[in-house]
């Protein structure tokens, strides 16, 4: 009778036991959440208002450095951009300074090659026995024009010593007026 009850008969064979029923997972803990009992809600808004003002105080922070990094970003691209205006008008005034000095001295060179002929030429005269009145004037005019040329190529180099010594000058004339 005892096997009756255990499946059924037939056979004087034991069924197999069907496996225990698992056992429910163990029950997670309850979220943390404040209850009416554990947090009073006085204490809640005045903790989240606490919370907000701290962070509004962040937030005025950051926005305060913000404003002083702008500034700061636009006064160094106002400095950059004078040193800029600044480098290309001295570029500008170099240029020309050597387009004037490479001019004189082409200038040179044609009047100290013309002087080197003439006074070739009257070499030659002097050697035949006297020296012809138009050769003389070539090479008196060819002497002029180099001179000439030397003068106009020393003006350009003094101009230049100028252009570059009247900055200084002007900065040492302020920094010397700010002193007094």
């Amino acid at each position: 009778t005892a096997r009756a009850g255990m499946g059924g008969g037939g056979g004087g064979r034991a069924a197999p036991a069907a496996p225990p029923p698992a056992a429910p997972p163990p029950a997670a803990p309850p979220p943390a959440t404040p209850t009416a009992a554990a947090t009073p809600p006085a204490a809640t808004a005045s903790g989240a208002d606490s919370e907000i003002a701290a962070l509004r105080a962040a937030l005025d922070r950051e926005k305060a450095t913000n404003a002083q990094l702008n500034e700061r970003l636009g006064s160094a691209r106002h400095r950059q951009d004078s040193s800029v205006a600044q480098l290309e008008r001295r570029l500008s005034r170099l240029t020309e300074q050597l387009d004037l000095q490479s001019l004189e001295m082409l200038r040179l060179k044609k009047a100290n090659a013309k002087l080197m002929d003439a006074n070739a030429a009257l070499r030659d005269a002097q050697i035949a026995g006297t020296p012809e009145s138009a050769v003389l004037n070539r090479s008196l005019a060819a002497e002029l024009e180099a001179l000439q040329a030397e003068r106009r190529a020393e003006m350009a180099e003094m101009e230049e010593i100028l252009s570059e010594l009247r900055p200084l000058v002007s900065t040492e004339t302020s920094a010397g007026a700010s002193h007094v």
